[in-house]
């Protein structure tokens, strides 16, 4: 055993001895890098131009910084999902040097204990990993500093592009070193940041359709991929605890060292830093204002809408007790977007409209935003206009200009929306969240999903006037003021109680996204694309714009030297221009009505269930979207349609039928009508009908709901011709539809009980053929066909066809 002692403490002396002697071998940072152009900043670094390396600076080991990476050139695919300047993860991180290697660790900012005791704050780091994100090898050394080389790391795929794709199923890519390379330009280093860039190609296989519709050569990618490294800010600022009825997001982490009678969860806000210069004035300038940078590359007049639409934030807040606290202007020539220092709002173009959005650079320790990033797509505003314009029908002659009064008018409404989604995304990069309650309070957010609010004059010309809303809404202004106010030397906590007091008092509500996306959401007023106070008075009023917009329907909808196939393009919108009031109306089946409320006092609004005489308003009009009248194209649509011009094709905005080139004359109805049935027929709703109806009879239930759809459907005299088809196709779209929920796991044994036993009785009608004689032969033969399918279902569990319905063209974004 001695032996072995003295061998292992032999080895441990030469491996230090040998560690030591690499050590002494390493050159100075200044010998090593004296023919290299250099670059002081927050890190220093420098750049080999012989073999293109960057090499990094080190002289803060072990002190932690932010460390962000974003994608400054995108793919230009919607469906992906990598555009230009998006933002990456915002890591605190840290490097260490670990015997001849420094590592860059991601420290873990979740879990923390908040207490001056160490060792409970190290029992914290030793239980919730870490990430080392990546191993430098040491290159050289002076007494306090190293150097090491950052270009493996700049060239690696920090952004996660290949796991992106393959997510996406485009294909199998990875770095080709070979083909990258740092991208000097867009490198450099200040005071308190420091930003680097890389062009990075990929090299793949077996390319998706997303990837060939986008890229150069689908087998070769190459992206610019940015990192900025950041100088935590000083502890001057103030975080401000999140209330769940503040309209802000939040940001979160779990504090083991929390007494036993309070929560663990610690939640700030996430907002800009801003202080008065005089705290007790009550409209002050700001020690440094917030100000937004915009894209200089966007076209007029979409640059000048942008530019109004973002400054609207000014007014709120001046609200807030600030002058000129938020100024909107034009991105200095030679400025990085990425850079950290600004703040920008981008105008991205993909190759299909999509989303637009706002992310922040956020210090995960306290909430404060860095920096705010905008991306706006560049084709939602032609969306827009296209949605006029299949009201409007403005060419009368065909070859109206923009400056004619009515292409004019619909193409302010569009650069109304510009300005109002501008403001938006801003709004998100300002900390705020959605407020999809806000369309009932006379729009009273910018940070609601609007609908153009359109109607028909008089004379039959479209009245654009109201189409969106201008400027702050009256929540924007409380937002603002609770989250930005200057409360020095005040009592916080009592002057942002008083603000969601005057909330309440003002009548305005907050629900945001977990209560208002999903078709299932029970919430009445919480809704994506919605106008009006009572969701199922504005769906009758969209169908009567739709009704008269479809009976003008024509070539007036296109310009001279446009082939008239692309009226299918433009018909799809107006078609189905009721779609997202359809989803609201809906919502008010089965609804809950509620708040974000806290206990602050014993008076509560908790949950209460939609009122019936509500409920049976909103179900008499979803059902009219089944109407076969409403639902019935016009011959003079249908004959005016061609198969597509050569040289043009079918996209996503087309329709999709089953008649091949040719316009399928029920597509649109099929689509519409199995919109409205999975908006109704949603498992959840069902389930919370049988439910609410068992509670108490004052409520809505199941029987209802069945009844009425059977009168709607099934107990109406047979059309004739293109309507006795369409009727035919509602028909059999509701009773699968019904059938799909009477075997579907989601929905309780009680509910499919009752669905299986009307299609019983169904069947049991449809096969009495004494009952439909002296109807169409038609009529007849689809009866029958209709008992013969369910009556195979209520034998086997099984639709017997594999028919499935038609989904509709893409409608959001819009």
């Amino acid at each position: 055993m001695p032996k072995l002692k003295s061998f292992a403490l032999l080895i441990s002396f030469l491996l230090l001895s040998i560690i030591t002697q690499a050590h002494a071998a390493l050159k100075s940072i200044n010998d090593f890098t004296k023919d290299m152009n250099r670059y002081p900043g927050y890190f220093t670094f420098f750049y080999d131009e012989k073999n293109g390396n960057l090499y990094l600076k080190l002289d803060k080991l072990s002190q932690p910084f932010l460390l962000q990476q974003s994608l400054p050139h995108g793919l230009g695919s919607n469906d992906i999902g990598l555009d230009r300047g998006q933002m990456g993860e915002t890591r605190l991180v840290q490097f260490e040097a670990m015997g001849n290697k420094v590592m860059l660790r991601q420290l873990n900012t979740y879990y923390r204990a908040n207490t001056q005791n160490k060792a409970e704050q190290q029992s914290i780091k030793e239980a919730f990993a870490s990430s080392i994100l990546h191993g430098f090898n040491l290159i050289a050394q002076d007494q306090n500093s190293y150097l090491i080389d950052y270009t493996p790391y700049l060239l690696s795929d920090v952004h996660g592009i290949s796991r992106q794709l393959s997510q996406k199923k485009q294909g199998n890519y990875l770095v080709d070193e070979t083909r990258s390379a740092v991208y000097m330009p867009r490198s450099k280093s200040f005071s308190k940041n420091t930003e680097l860039e890389a062009v990075i190609t990929f090299k793949g296989s077996k390319p998706g359709e997303y990837i060939r519709q986008v890229v150069a050569d689908p087998y070769s990618i190459s992206l610019n991929l940015h990192h900025s490294l950041i100088e935590l800010p000083d502890d001057k600022y103030q975080p401000r605890k999140f209330h769940s009825q503040s309209g802000f997001w939040s940001i979160e982490y779990k504090n083991y060292a929390a007494a036993l009678d309070e929560s663990m969860f610690v939640r700030y806000i996430p907002r800009h830093r801003l202080f008065k210069k005089d705290p007790k004035a009550k409209l002050s300038e700001a020690v440094k204002p917030i100000i937004y940078y915009l894209d200089p590359g966007v076209p007029e007049p979409v640059r000048s809408a942008l530019l109004e639409g973002a400054s609207w934030w000014n007014d709120a807040f001046e609200v807030a007790g600030f002058k000129d606290a938020f100024k909107v202007e034009m991105l200095p020539e030679h400025a990085d977007p990425m850079d950290i220092r600004y703040n920008v709002i981008q105008w991205v173009h993909r190759a299909t409209r999509g989303w637009s959005y706002g992310s922040s650079v956020i210090d995960p320790r306290t909430g404060e935003i860095i920096k705010g990033h905008v991306t706006l797509g560049s084709l939602r505003v032609r969306q827009d206009i296209l949605l006029a314009e299949s009201l409007a029908a403005p060419f009368t002659k065909g070859d109206e200009s923009i400056q004619d009064p009515v292409r004019s008018q619909l193409q302010k409404m569009a650069l109304d929306r510009i300005r109002q989604l501008s403001a938006h995304e801003v709004g998100h990069t300002l900390g705020i969240a959605h407020n999809f309650s806000a369309s009932i309070k006379n729009r009273a957010s910018v940070m609601d999903y609007p609908h153009p609010l359109v109607s028909f004059n008089d004379d039959g010309s479209l009245n654009t006037s109201d189409g969106y809303a201008i400027g702050m809404g009256d929540w924007d202004l409380q937002v603002i003021k609770y989250g930005y106010s200057d409360f020095t030397q005040q009592n916080e906590t009592l002057l942002l109680a008083n603000i969601l007091a005057e909330n309440t008092a003002k009548g305005l509500e907050f629900i945001s996204d977990p209560d208002a996306r999903s078709v299932a959401n029970v919430h009445p007023t919480a809704h994506l694309w919605d106008n009006g106070q009572d969701p199922a008075i504005e769906l009758e009023r969209i169908l009567n714009i739709r009704e008269k917009a479809l009976a003008k329907f024509g070539i007036k909808n296109i310009k001279s030297g446009t082939a008239l196939s692309q009226l299918e393009e433009v018909l799809v919108p107006l078609y189905l221009v009721h779609r997202f009031q359809v989803e609201a109306t809906a919502k008010l089946i089965a609804g809950v009505d509620y708040d974000y409320e806290v206990r602050n006092s014993n008076q509560i609004k908790g949950a209460k269930v939609v009122a019936k005489d509500k409920q049976r308003l909103a179900l008499n009009a979803l059902l009219m979207t089944l109407n076969v009248k409403i639902l019935t194209l016009p011959e003079s649509i249908l004959s005016l349609i061609p198969p597509k011009a050569y040289g043009e094709y079918k996209t996503r905005e087309s329709i999709k039928g089953r008649t091949g080139v040719v316009l399928d004359a029920l597509a649109l109805a099929e689509a519409s009508v199995n919109h409205s049935l999975k908006s109704l027929l949603n498992s959840q709703r069902l389930n919370r009908l049988n439910q609410q109806g068992m509670r108490s009879t004052v409520n809505l239930n199941l029987a209802d709901l069945l009844f009425s759809l059977n009168e709607t459907v099934f107990e109406v005299y047979p059309e004739k011709n293109l309507k006795l088809l369409v009727q035919q196709r509602v028909q059999f779209l509701m009773v699968k539809a019904i059938a799909d929920k009477a075997g579907n796991k989601e929905v309780e044994p009680e509910v499919q009980a009752q669905l299986r036993f009307y299609l019983t009785k169904l069947a049991s009608n449809l096969s009495d053929i004494s009952f439909w004689q002296n109807k169409s032969a038609a009529n007849n033969q689809f009866k029958v066909y209709l008992s013969q399918q369910i009556k195979r279902y209520l034998n086997t569990g099984k639709w017997p066809s594999d028919f499935k319905a038609l989904d509709m063209p893409p409608g959001s974004p819009i």
